[in-house]
């Protein structure tokens, strides 16, 4: 059948791949799986009860979930069905962010997961003229229940006004207003197409590879990303296209354990994730002792010398992978055919490591504008260091200054009620301005060097890209976060978070006394001394006028819940040099 519409991949997957868990979240301890016939019978009820309620083709409903669920999943397909464009929010955002979002979208009805998150949207509710009512996933006193919207629907007399809603829905019609979280700024509601997403699903089939000899009932994902970030969702997408069951993690603390039970073939991830997840591999490996952490360091260098990746090829790459690589594996359930890592750069050296371990990694790079995927690597063409060849239906341009700029059928038509963003996110000839510099080299691997409005100039009129040093500055285990600094200044200096776990053990190891909390240890001497060595070392790759000349500790972790990250953990460079600003006048004390 022909795909054009986001639920015409549900319809396909019904007919082509039947199983009894396309999707499975975990209630009260125990899986709890969905058919694929359930999926569309649920889906088809959730139309026919929103029809019920009066609801229009354009009528705006958010998404909001703490986790991602079953529920999530049925209530956008069901949605879609009737024209209903879904507004996924994210669940961390302020009440501010939210009253301009409900607001600007017109937001109608609000779904939520759970009490915390009803409680939020009942303060918003006042604030927003438009919003008629809110229902809960989980059973939460005094609220509505998504059960209700089920429980209208039942009757299906009405499926056949649903059915021809259905075949009157466009490519070109919207079907989601996702609102950036930026870096910056108030959020800006990014209105993508059936087409936008779908073209971007279909283009990249061929770029993530198809575990053979499988029987498609046995594949699994494991998603964990939000969903209501366009990264996890259109793969969430590609996932039913493909006929792949997709369980949902519980927490990222409980991410190991869920591996192990799902035993999942592909799961998405940042490169934030693999540097933790290596950090412990690290230094349990070391920390082993005797001749196991020996084996250990050894299997690293024969991971890191191999100049191609490839399966083990020789004895030494074959005893290091019964020893050490074989059960990295395992810990991720022993079924990994390929991690899809994306939202930021992820290491080399990382990506090596992993690569020659037997954990595949694709690389790619994407903005909610682009539906997501505007470049992304696969088994057949692949180059570490880059995030791989532009898909197929795209034209990439580099613009003089360096910026990559992009052209296609998964660009998004522009942003909700916001017609003078819409015009300066695009050239005269109509390519989208990505915000990213880089550029194609001579295989066509596209390469990402810096974020255009993250580039800054100090006050000797040197510019400076602070991600490539971030990057670099990240792969010491003494460095949570960092973030570089100087606009305008005599020098760059940098803002950083250490690993509090890591150099509390450290502190231990050594008979260092650097305080128990956050603060304490901010405020430790000794820590910051050992972190200015780390620094050195980093300052000895780069140019003079890159060099970090001064430090300071911050005291509190970084994070998506105060404000700090972004929900792809991205950081909110203005929000933390606010946080932290006398720590930032510190550093320029004798300017």
């Amino acid at each position: 059948m022909s795909i054009s519409r986001l639920f015409d991949f549900l319809d396909q997957a019904l007919i082509k791949y039947p199983k009894n868990d396309i999707l499975a979240t975990k209630y009260d301890g125990d899986w709890k799986k969905t058919s694929t016939l359930e999926m569309v019978n649920m889906a088809n009820k959730i139309s026919r009860g929103l029809l019920k309620m009066g609801i229009k083709p354009g009528d705006k409903i958010g998404l909001i979930s703490t986790n991602n669920r079953t529920e999530w999943g049925i209530m956008d397909i069901g949605m879609q069905q009737l024209g209903v464009i879904d507004v996924p929010v994210y669940p961390t955002i302020s009440i501010e962010d939210f009253i301009y979002i409900f607001n600007n979208a017109e937001i109608k009805y609000c779904f939520v997961s759970d009490e915390k998150l009803y409680k939020k949207i009942v303060k918003v509710k006042e604030s927003v003229p438009s919003l008629v009512g809110i229902f809960t996933f989980d059973k939460v006193n005094g609220a509505g229940n998504w059960n209700e919207i089920l429980d209208l629907g039942e009757d299906d007399t009405t499926q056949s006004e649903v059915d021809d809603i259905k075949k009157g829905i466009k490519e070109d019609d919207i079907a989601t207003i996702i609102y950036t979280s930026g870096t910056t700024g108030k959020p800006k509601g990014v209105m993508l197409s059936h087409k936008n997403i779908v073209s971007n699903v279909i283009e990249c089939n061929d770029r993530i590879p198809h575990k053979k000899g499988l029987d498609y009932k046995e594949i699994r994902s494991l998603s964990f990303l939000p969903i209501c970030h366009v990264f996890e969702r259109m793969l969430f997408y590609f996932y039913i296209h493909n006929g792949i069951s997709i369980y949902f993690a519980e927490s990222i603390d409980k991410m190991g354990d869920n591996m192990k039970e799902v035993k999942p073939h592909y799961m998405t991830v940042v490169p934030r994730l693999i540097e933790k997840v290596y950090a412990k591999i690290y230094e349990k490996g070391i920390n082993s002792g005797g001749l196991k952490s020996k084996i250990f360091l050894w299997a690293l260098s024969v991971a890191e010398s191999k100049e191609n990746i490839n399966n083990p090829n020789s004895i030494k790459e074959f005893i290091a992978d019964r020893l050490v690589f074989k059960k990295w594996r395992e810990a991720m359930g022993g079924n990994i055919t390929t991690l899809i890592s994306g939202a930021a750069a992820l290491s080399p050296r990382l990506n090596k490591i992993f690569q020659n371990a037997g954990i595949r990694i694709i690389e790619g790079y994407g903005l909610t504008e682009t539906s997501p995927v505007i470049a992304v690597n696969s088994f057949k063409k692949m180059k570490i260091g880059s995030v791989g060849t532009p898909i197929n239906n795209l034209s990439v341009k580099i613009q003089e200054d360096g910026e990559i700029t992009v052209k296609g059928p998964s660009i998004t038509q522009g942003y909700y009620n916001d017609e003078e963003k819409t015009k300066e996110a695009f050239t005269e000839d109509g390519y989208f301005k990505t915000g990213d510099i880089g550029y194609i080299d001579e295989d066509g691997f596209l390469h990402i060097t810096d974020r255009k409005k993250e580039m800054f100039k100090t006050s000797g009129g040197k510019y400076i890209a602070p991600q490539i040093i971030e990057n670099q500055a990240k792969t010491s285990k003494f460095i949570e976060q960092i973030m570089v600094v100087g606009e305008g200044e005599k020098m760059p200096c940098a803002l950083v978070q250490p690993d509090f776990d890591f150099v509390k053990r450290w502190a231990e190891i050594h008979h260092i006394n650097i305080g128990s909390t956050p603060q304490e240890m901010a405020g430790s001497v000794e820590l910051k001394t050992r972190i200015e060595k780390e620094i050195s070392k980093l300052n000895e790759n780069l140019g003079n006028w890159e060099k970090i000349k001064k430090i300071e500790l911050t005291p509190c972790i970084w994070s998506i819940e105060n404000g700090l990250l972004t929900p792809t953990l991205k950081l909110k460079r203005k929000k933390i040099k606010e946080k932290f600003i006398d720590l930032y006048d510190k550093l320029y004390i004798d300017k």
